[in-house]
């Protein structure tokens, strides 16, 4: 759910990885890559060609994939607009399909509860769960010009920066370079041109360690890294005011009061775990179960940048999966996907400072102790599953396992599905096993009961200490501070009960530990008033906390990543794109091409789309006056994967061609043998092939002269 993989250098580096960092960059292994192996090196189109972003940048913008949001208002005085973008309607038909391949793949295939939640939530409850003291990024300011950096991008660039300095210096420069730069460009709090002056080795290897471990310093490290290495504003070289954490939480008022401060979603989690015992009883109390939101969430990002992959607003899609945590957290269909391999980046090899990747089966992973159970194992692999069914290049996905300085304190384990861009390796899906946590920490504030009880097959006998208060005495004699004394009483742990029995029966009192009460944080209750004494109680039902393991998916980066997987060129049309999206994710599927604007093809036009449009496939008709070859090129660069052409022999006997986007081949059949494999192929039961096999192939096109 990776994310996201995000990504996914801040003032609790703990608590935002622990929510779900998906709009973050990729963390130390990114840093790595991008140090150890220039990223543009190994980035390659789907052909193996070298990676042109620019080209691809030009086909989004010029198709409407995507445009950037209240575009006509940019450069306006009190306008913000970065981090915001509009999807189009190619943009939004993948995005839909996306999430529909979602739905199918995790919520009907686990039988998984959907729940859809607000976006609005109040202050107390994401004060709970920890965003709001800690959901924060750091960031300085420039006094003189009001410019705003976010702290550890500012390091990075910088460092960065003069580390190039150092290789031209020296007569080095490294593949991608160029890329770089020009992305450089494009940044308006751009480093300065660097010069090319050679550092000492010391420095050099002082600058690489800092940026290999630059997503873990805390805010105060940042500010005592830009003064070590003085760092100013890059564009002015002005002195910077020291870091400060920046909540990242778009606060809002709810109601015409103002008085109820809330807050726009950071993530969709929350409103599952709200709604756990709700869900729980949908499903007859049975576990394990699972539930899914899918959603908008926001994060006011102090410097958006690299396109859909850093945004303020963005789609979400996260499972909560809630699982007896004795057992060793065991999943019933793990064997179905023990044998899937994935590609590996322990938390060791980063450690070592190396990226190198082990593929291992998952139930090699498991059995290892690799990934830490049954569970987060078999959600890895369909993971895996997934993104493969949507499109991404397996060769440029791996699995990277947090860090135990990334990791929150309760959480077992936790790993990013990271897709390899031209930006670098990307983290789009995270999966964690949260254990407890944000039910136990909602429950404790609310005093709701978020729990399972089972009932036991054999009653169990339980021995313990047990608390009688004497409440008709305890509250006159204790006043004021009676509650929280009481309170402490109960959350007495045995060992400690036991103790304090002894001192009730020598001393005819005992002290309580209670902070804030009394001058020393204590209590001296009197034996009158309470009695500790063994006793054996029976247990029919179990009563437990169930333990989360949650995938976390950024729609967006998701989107993002699979184009630049699928683009690639023709040879000798290198200006126009294609992309190469499976049937079943293509925006629109079928492009119906008329020869010519005869009369004739009219109706077998309507005909062909209508009949498509009854199977539920999306398609377009193409009757412009530009030749066909043009007509069919457009369309690939929309990622149509089927084109039918009507000629002047689908008037005599409603034949028709079906013309394969990415090899270019044709095969001819009947309106109902080409809807058929058209509708196969969008269903994904079968291929190209599939239909080569069944259908005559089609080499020339007839063109026959126009009736008069």
């Amino acid at each position: 759910m990776r994310n996201i993989l995000t990504t996914w250098s801040l003032a609790s580096r703990t608590l935002q990885t622990s929510c779900r960092c998906l709009h973050t960059t990729a963390p130390v292994a990114r840093a790595l890559v991008q140090r150890k192996q220039p990223v543009m090196a190994t980035t390659t189109t789907l052909k193996g060609a070298p990676f042109d972003r620019a080209l691809l940048e030009q086909l989004m913008k010029r198709r409407l994939f995507y445009t950037p949001s209240f575009e006509i208002y940019q450069g306006q005085k009190g306008i913000e607009t970065k981090g915001l973008f509009d999807y189009g309607p190619p943009g939004c038909a993948l995005q839909a399909n996306i999430v529909d391949l979602f739905r199918k793949h995790f919520i009907l295939e686990e039988d998984m509860l959907e729940v859809d939640c607000t976006m609005l939530t109040p202050h107390e409850v994401l004060k709970t769960s920890g965003h709001v003291d800690k959901f924060a990024d750091s960031m300085c300011k420039d006094p003189k010009t009001g410019e705003i950096f976010r702290a550890d991008h500012l390091v990075e660039e910088v460092l960065e920066s003069r580390l190039k300095g150092d290789k031209e210096a020296r007569g080095q420069k490294a593949a991608g370079d160029a890329t770089k730069e020009e992305d450089a460009k494009k940044r308006k709090k751009k480093v300065k041109e660097q010069q090319a002056i050679k550092l000492d080795d010391a420095v050099v290897q002082e600058y690489e360690e800092t940026l290999a471990k630059i997503d873990n310093y805390n805010c105060e490290q940042l500010g005592e890294l830009i003064t070590k290495h003085n760092i100013k504003n890059p564009a002015t070289g002005g002195d910077l005011n020291p870091p400060v954490p920046f909540n990242l939480m778009f606060e809002t008022a709810i109601g015409p009061s103002g008085a109820a401060k809330g807050y726009l979603r950071p993530e969709t989690a929350q409103g599952q775990f709200l709604n756990f015992a709700k869900m729980l009883e949908f499903n007859q109390q049975s576990m394990p179960f699972a539930s899914a939101s899918i959603g908008k969430s926001f994060r006011n990002e102090i410097s958006p940048r690299s396109g859909l992959l850093r945004v303020r607003e963005f789609l979400m899609a996260e499972i909560e999966h809630f699982v007896d945590p004795e057992g060793g957290k065991k999943h019933p269909r793990f064997e179905d996907v023990k044998h899937i391999k994935l590609s590996l980046l322990n938390r060791e090899t980063q450690l070592s400072g190396k990226t190198d990747i082990e593929t291992k089966s998952i139930g090699e992973a498991v059995e290892s102790g690799l990934v830490d159970n049954e569970t987060l194992g078999y959600f890895l692999a369909r993971i895996y599953l997934f993104l493969t069914k949507l499109g991404v290049d397996q060769s440029k996905l791996r699995f990277r396992q947090h860090m135990a300085n990334e990791m929150a304190h309760y959480a077992a384990d936790c790993w990013d599905a990271e897709l390899l861009t031209s930006y670098g390796w990307i983290e789009c899906v995270g999966c964690a096993d949260r254990s407890a946590y944000d039910l136990s920490v909602h429950a404790k504030k609310t005093g709701a009961p978020l729990v399972v009880r089972e009932t036991l097959k054999t009653p169990l006998k339980i021995e313990e200490w047990a608390v009688d208060i004497d409440k008709k005495k305890f509250g006159p004699h204790f006043k004021k501070d009676g509650k929280a004394i009481e309170t402490a009483i109960n959350e007495l742990a045995q060992d400690v009960r036991e103790r304090l029995a002894l001192d009730l029966r020598n001393d005819a009192k005992c002290t309580i530990p209670v902070p804030g009460v009394g001058a020393d944080g204590s209590a001296t209750v009197p034996a009158e008033l309470l009695t500790i004494e063994r006793r054996t109680r029976v247990e029919n039902t179990r009563e437990y906390v169930p333990n989360v393991i949650e995938p976390s998916f950024g729609i967006g980066r998701i989107l993002y990543a699979l184009i630049e997987h699928v683009f690639w060129t023709r040879e000798g049309d290198e200006a126009r794109g294609v992309l190469s999206f499976p049937p079943p994710l293509a925006p629109t599927k079928a492009l119906i091409v008329p020869l010519s604007t005869h009369p004739d093809f009219a109706p077998l036009v309507r005909q062909l789309s209508a009949q498509l449009r009854r199977l539920g496939i999306s398609n377009r008709v193409d009757d412009s006056s530009a030749s066909i070859g043009k007509r069919y090129a457009r369309n690939d660069e929309l990622g149509t994967p089927l084109g039918v052409t009507v000629d002047f022999q689908s008037v005599k006997d409603n034949t028709f061609t079906l013309r394969d986007r990415d090899s270019l081949r044709q095969v001819r059949g009947s309106q109902e043998d080409v809807c058929e494999a058209i509708r196969r192929m969008c269903d994904g039961t079968e291929k190209w092939a599939d239909v080569e096999a069944r259908l005559p192939l089609f080499v020339g096109q007839e063109l026959e002269e126009e009736a008069k």
